[in-house]
């Protein structure tokens, strides 16, 4: 989630600027650059408990700005931090995020993620804190977790249980990593928009890990991705419209001047808009603001508020992962790469989903929190056309051949997710069997065992 806009920018009037803000974000191949997003649920280590702002995330974002971080305030407290391009930031129940800087190699992105990692180990020691990368909360019921004093969250907050059964678990409860990746042009953004659709599945199936609700399995692999499907339907799955022909940058902001709002930020306050129309706003008619109409900045924080299995804004983000342990971190926006940052291999994954229908796609993503790389597909399980895909990811990798400074290039980044697919063994099916094994049907070790 992004930290309050300064202003409300540039007069809009007319949606053409809307096209044309997004369109801006087209770059040649030599700029494109590879950010990564990771959130990391923070506890107590004398009693597992989410940690409250005032006792455990406050002091923690303070500790980060040794090592240069600069706060960033909301009513005078520090609810985010920046660092050039970097940026740390909270989610509704305190899930602490990295939005790491735009990178060009994914050596980079990995270095970046180690050393946010121990930043944060070294600083939660010290606060008596400790963090887990998993999919949804596996221990603590809604009521247990501490809201963060952000003025979004509590309008967010009132409006989801009016249009959704877990919109507030998906606030409080889940964690996710993603990978926000460029294009080249109109053309370029809709092939990988429509191949990164429609693999999505596979990707929230090779990185399941949420199947614990309160202690106990849940009976899914992915309640993560599970819960998105009762959030909004106004603003989040796979976006049939994707699909059709003469899709492009205007029908996704047609799009999204469908999504009702959530707020409008003016004189550093959020005010309430929860389901009234950006329409509305363009032509002066919002009932909160009668007369004004939005500007550029207002226009930005609504992209933010819909969210899809894959998101454009001036980039493309991949949105279907749970979040993981250490060593996932660097192959979600790895598997990503090899797919969409390589000539040869885009062409070998649309070739790949071409002739996948809209039904066959809503299905997998429909089965796969459930069932995960075991889902049916064509005849076949979902794991066999995962190895399909990591082959082609693991070609790019090897063709863009950036290499780090021992001479390797990317494609071992993706090891791990061979690993999986070969199996059908997720870290979601680990985690089970520690559970009835190791654990003694305990879900407390999973807070030593899965800790950064």
């Amino acid at each position: 989630m992004s930290a309050p806009p300064l202003s409300s920018g540039e007069p809009i009037t007319d949606k053409r600027q809307l096209v044309e803000y997004i369109a801006a974000g087209s770059k040649p191949a030599e700029a494109w650059r590879i950010g990564t997003e990771h959130e990391k649920f923070v506890f107590r280590l004398d009693n597992l408990r989410p940690a409250t702002y005032d006792e455990g995330i406050r002091p923690l974002l303070e500790g980060l700005t040794r090592f240069g971080w600069k706060p960033v305030l909301e009513n005078g407290k520090p609810i985010a931090l920046s660092s050039g391009q970097a940026s740390i930031s909270l989610e509704p129940g305190g899930q602490f995020e990295l939005s790491g800087a735009p990178l060009e190699t994914l050596h980079q992105t990995c270095s970046e993620v180690h050393e946010h990692l121990r930043q944060v180990h070294e600083v939660s020691q010290e606060l008596g804190l400790g963090m887990i990368g998993l999919g949804f909360n596996p221990k603590w019921k809604r009521e247990d977790i501490p809201w963060m004093p952000k003025g979004r969250y509590k309008i967010m907050g009132d409006y989801m249980p009016k249009v959704g059964g877990l919109g507030l678990d998906m606030m409080l409860r889940t964690c996710t990593v993603q990978v926000n990746l460029d294009f080249s042009s109109e053309a370029d953004m809709v092939r990988k928009f429509r191949v990164s659709l429609a693999l999505q599945p596979l990707a929230t199936a090779l990185f399941a890990t949420s199947p614990f609700t309160e202690g106990k399995p849940n009976g899914y692999l992915s309640y993560r991705s599970h819960i998105w499907t009762d959030t909004d339907p106004d603003r989040s799955g796979m976006l049939p419209f994707v699909f059709e022909e003469g899709f492009g940058f205007e029908r996704y902001v047609d799009y999204m001047l469908d999504v009702p709002m959530y707020f409008v930020y003016r004189d550093g306050r959020y005010i309430d808009a929860s389901g009234l129309s950006f329409r509305d706003f363009m032509a002066g008619k919002l009932s909160i603001l009668p007369g004004e109409t939005p500007g550029m900045g207002d226009w930005i924080d609504h992209m933010t508020t819909a969210f899809p299995e894959v998101r454009l804004k001036r980039f493309l983000e991949m949105r279907g992962a749970d979040g993981g342990p250490w060593r996932r971190l660097c192959a979600l926006p790895a598997l990503w790469v090899g797919l969409l940052y390589d000539s040869a291999a885009l062409d070998a994954a649309e070739d790949l989903v071409k002739t996948w229908t809209i039904e066959e796609m809503a299905q997998l993503r429909s089965d796969v929190p459930k069932l995960g790389l075991r889902a049916p597909f064509r005849g076949m399980e979902l794991r066999g056309v995962a190895l399909q895909m990591l082959d082609i990811a693991r070609e790019g990798l090897r063709r863009r051949a950036k290499r780090d400074s021992c001479g390797e290039d990317e494609s071992h980044y993706i090891d791990s997710l061979f690993s999986i697919a070969s199996t059908g063994r997720t870290t979601a099916d680990e985690l089970l069997e520690d559970y009835k094994t190791k654990w003694n049907g305990q879900i407390d070790p999973v807070f030593t065992d899965y800790a950064y």
